[in-house]
C-alpha cells in the first residue's frame, strides 16, 4: 500500500490531482486497470490506485471516498492515541489537584458578589461567624422600617453572643423616628453597642472581626466585594477609626448628657459643598437628606449672610468665616 500524502508534499495542484492525474484516473476507471509504471505519483499518494493482488505492475482504481477513508484512518488513530495520553495525564493529576486544593484557603482574598441574594447570603454567613466585633458604616440617611426590623434582630443576636457593635450614620438620621427608634433599642440592649453620626460619610462598609469586610462594587449597590486581604482590611479599619473619632455620639434614651447640636456641622458641610460647585441634589445625596431639607438649610445660610441669589451667596460664603473653625455656628 502506498504511503499517505505527508504534510508539505505536492499531492495536488489547486485542489485537483497533479498534471494529467484526473484524466489518467478516469481512463483507469473506464478500463478497470492501470499500469504502475505510467501512473502519476499523485494518484499513488492519494491512494486512488491500488495494487491488484497476484500481480506486480497492475493497479486498480478505487472510489475516492474509499481512498479518503484509508488516508484519514491513521490520522484518526493518532488522535485517539493522543486523547488516551491526555486522559491518562488527567487521571494521574486529579488526585494531586484534590490534595493541593485541600491545602489552600477556602476563599480568595477578593470575591465579587453579584446580586442582592448573593450579597445577603455572604453577609449572613459572616454574621453567624462573628465572635467579637462588628463595624458598620451606613451612609444615605434614614433606612426603611423593613430593613431596620431585620437589622435589629441581627444586632440583638450579636449582642447576646458578646459581640461589640459600632455603627456610623449621617447626622440626618437624628431626625428620622424609625431609625432613631432602632438606635435606641440597640443601644439600650447593652453598653457594647455604640452609634455615632457624621455630616458626610464614605460608602457603605461592614467589617466582621477585622477579618472580612464588605464594600460596594458599584454605585447601584447590586454588587459587592468581599475582602479578606489583611492589608486592605487594616486600611479600611483605619479609615473607619478616623471617621469614628470625628463623629458625634448618639446617646441612648434616659442618659442625662444632652448631645450637642449637629446642625452647625451639617450647614458648614453644605457651605463647603456649595463653594465647591455642587448642586442642591448632589449635596442632598451626599449628606443623606432630602433636596427639600437641603434647600431649607441653604435658605437659612443665605438669610444669615443677607444673600439674595446664588452668585452673591457664593461670594459671601468665600469671604465669611462660616468655613473656618469647626465650632462656628450657624443660627437656625
Amino acid at each position: 500500500m502506498r504511503e499517505a500524502c505527508e504534510s508539505g508534499t505536492d499531492c495536488h495542484n489547486g485542489g485537483a490531482p497533479c498534471g494529467n492525474g484526473v484524466e489518467y484516473y478516469l481512463n483507469a476507471v473506464r478500463a478497470g486497470l492501470a499500469d504502475q509504471s505510467s501512473a502519476p505519483a499523485c494518484l499513488l499518494r492519494l491512494q486512488l490506485l491500488q495494487p491488484v493482488p497476484g500481480t506486480e505492475q497492475s493497479l486498480t482504481p478505487i472510489r475516492p471516498s474509499s481512498a479518503l477513508a484509508m488516508l484519514v484512518r491513521p490520522i484518526e488513530e493518532e488522535i485517539h492515541q493522543r486523547q488516551a495520553i491526555a486522559q491518562g495525564l488527567q487521571r494521574a493529576l486529579d488526585p494531586i489537584e484534590t490534595l493541593y486544593n485541600a491545602q489552600q484557603r477556602p476563599t480568595t482574598d477578593l470575591v465579587m458578589l453579584t446580586g442582592l441574594p448573593a450579597i445577603n447570603a455572604a453577609i449572613d454567613d459572616a454574621t453567624e461567624r462573628c465572635t467579637s466585633e462588628l463595624l458598620t458604616a451606613q451612609p444615605g440617611g434614614s433606612r426603611s422600617v423593613t430593613v431596620l426590623t431585620e437589622a435589629l434582630q441581627r444586632s440583638r443576636d450579636l449582642l447576646a453572643r458578646g459581640v461589640r457593635l459600632r455603627t456610623l450614620y449621617q447626622h440626618t438620621v437624628r431626625h428620622n423616628p424609625a431609625t432613631m427608634e432602632y438606635v435606641h433599642q440597640v443601644t439600650d440592649a447593652g453598653a457594647r453597642a455604640q452609634v455615632r453620626t457624621l455630616d458626610e460619610l464614605f460608602e457603605r462598609l461592614i467589617i466582621f472581626d477585622r477579618e472580612v469586610a464588605f464594600i460596594p462594587a458599584r454605585s447601584d449597590r447590586q454588587s459587592a466585594l468581599e475582602v479578606r486581604n489583611q492589608a486592605l482590611i487594616t486600611f479600611l479599619v483605619d479609615v473607619y477609626e478616623h471617621a469614628w473619632q470625628r463623629a458625634t455620639p448618639l446617646a441612648p434614651r434616659g442618659r442625662s448628657r444632652e448631645e450637642p447640636s449637629v446642625v452647625p456641622s451639617i450647614r458648614r458641610t453644605i457651605c463647603q459643598l456649595l463653594i465647591s460647585g455642587y448642586v442642591d441634589e448632589a449635596i442632598a445625596r451626599r449628606l443623606g437628606m432630602s433636596v427639600r431639607t437641603c434647600r431649607s438649610h441653604i435658605a437659612k445660610i443665605a438669610e444669615q449672610l443677607g444673600s439674595t441669589n446664588r452668585a452673591q451667596l457664593g461670594y459671601l460664603l468665600a469671604t465669611s468665616d462660616l468655613l473656618g473653625e469647626p465650632d462656628t455656628t450657624v443660627p437656625e
